[in-house]
């Protein structure tokens, strides 16, 4: 755990909206973002507003410290379509 952090003070979070589409190829592009999101609320919000637009959407959130170049395993919050594997 990061020393700069408080006691109940939670942990930052990375939380990303991104959306997808199809180019003449046939593969997959990022038509939208990433964009970083205030709360996984907004972002499941704004996936859910995406997803009637594009091929697929994808929102997804994970505690980051980018200073300590700390990252935690991402968690999906709202999948739509045709969206890449996360690696």
């Amino acid at each position: 755990m990061s020393d700069h952090i408080l006691p109940g003070q939670k942990k930052p979070k990375l939380i990303v909206v991104v959306a997808f589409d199809r180019g003449d190829d046939g593969e997959l592009f990022t038509a939208y973002g990433p964009t970083d999101q205030q709360s996984e609320e907004r972002a499941t919000r704004t996936a859910k507003g995406l997803s009637g637009q594009h091929v697929g959407v994808l929102a997804w959130s994970r505690d980051a410290d980018p200073l300590l170049g700390d990252y935690g395993p991402p968690t999906v919050l709202f999948v739509s379509g045709e969206v890449p594997d996360m690696e």
